[in-house]
């Protein structure tokens, strides 16, 4: 249930409200806009009345929820959140583009890949610390050195930097050194790490898990907003089917079937969705068209020789002709890059 409060409610018709909630064993989360201020009532508890609470002073309407994802729900948030990333706002006009390799892989490899894709228009430089791999033989990350490595290319390109944390003890850690977290598919539903990313109050990307609904993929977003932190972007990176041409299927109809459902900001990533380089461009377009706020692609200067999903890496020359491309079709749909 919200509860709206009158424009020009006083702080203490607020506190009154929250009050009254409590005392039923509820939890509140509280949205203070420019010009209303709206209760979120979250938990189980004691019934509600809403009649009763209708009535009470500074209360404009009372709106039920239906849906079990309350905080992330266009109901409790009809307007489109617009996530800060230092002057960039993510959910907005502007489409961000976010690109770099897999894995960091060495000092050399990392800058020449965030000074290639700052040149072509990109706005934040992603690169794994801490890889979390199908296999225990495959190249894990170099973990703390290559958290330093990634401030180290941010100082030098005024990128924005967005690393993977794996596990809630890494959080303040990772949070020192990276602007942006990165909640991987595979630890979608892993409660504990969407606690912890909740507490720490960054701008967060949650991809949804291979495997799951687009459901299973707002209610892991409920975690992160329970904590207070509102600053979360959503990332649809391709579902395992029955395919085997591609490594997933990009599901296209997650755009704008989570636009309808949620106000939070939709990136696509093209890379994990295909699995495939030669893929990447066209689904990239696609995901633009289809209503995208932003990109997430792997950039290697040799994916050849990358440790990590060089299959589905682009060239850097090959990601600097993919934005031209990009920008024409963000200008088709009134958007910008």
């Amino acid at each position: 249930m919200i509860i709206v409060m009158q424009k020009g409610a006083t702080s203490r018709q607020i506190s009154h409200v929250i009050a009254r909630v409590e005392q039923l064993g509820r939890q509140v989360h509280l949205s203070e806009g420019e010009e209303r201020t709206v209760i979120g009532v979250l938990g189980e508890g004691r019934p509600l009345d809403e009649e009763q609470f209708g009535r009470i002073e500074g209360v404009e309407q009372i709106v039920p929820i239906v849906s079990p994802f309350k905080l992330a729900s266009r109901d409790f948030r009809p307007q489109d959140t617009l996530v800060a990333l230092n002057g960039i706002k993510a959910g907005g006009k502007r489409v961000v583009i976010i690109a770099g390799p897999c894995a960091v892989e060495n000092r050399e490899q990392l800058l020449e890949t965030a000074y290639a894709v700052k040149e072509a228009g990109a706005t934040v430089l992603r690169g794994g610390a801490f890889k979390p791999r199908t296999s225990p033989y495959s190249f894990q990350g170099l973990g703390f050195e290559g958290l330093k490595l990634l401030a180290e290319a941010r100082e030098a390109t005024g990128l924005l930097v967005v690393t993977e944390v794996i596990s809630p003890e890494t959080v303040p850690l990772v949070s020192t050194y990276a602007d942006i977290l990165q909640v991987g598919a595979r630890n979608m539903q892993n409660y504990a790490l969407l606690h912890a990313v909740g507490e720490a109050h960054k701008p967060v990307i949650l991809k949804r898990g291979m495997m799951c609904t687009m459901k299973e993929l707002l209610m892991s977003a409920e975690y992160i907003l329970s904590h207070g932190n509102d600053r979360l972007i959503l990332c649809e990176r391709g579902i395992r089917t029955f395919e085997p041409y591609t490594r997933n299927t990009l599901d296209i109809n997650a755009v704008p079937m989570l636009q309808e459902l949620t106000h939070l900001p939709v990136f696509v990533d093209p890379s994990h969705g295909t699995g495939k380089w030669s893929l990447v461009g066209p689904i990239a377009r696609a995901a633009l068209a289809a209503g995208a706020d932003g990109l997430m692609i792997e950039v290697h200067p040799n994916p050849e020789e990358a440790l990590s999903d060089g299959v589905q890496s682009l060239k850097l020359e090959r990601f600097a002709r993919l934005m031209g491309e990009l920008r024409a079709v963000a200008g088709a749909v009134g958007r910008s890059i």
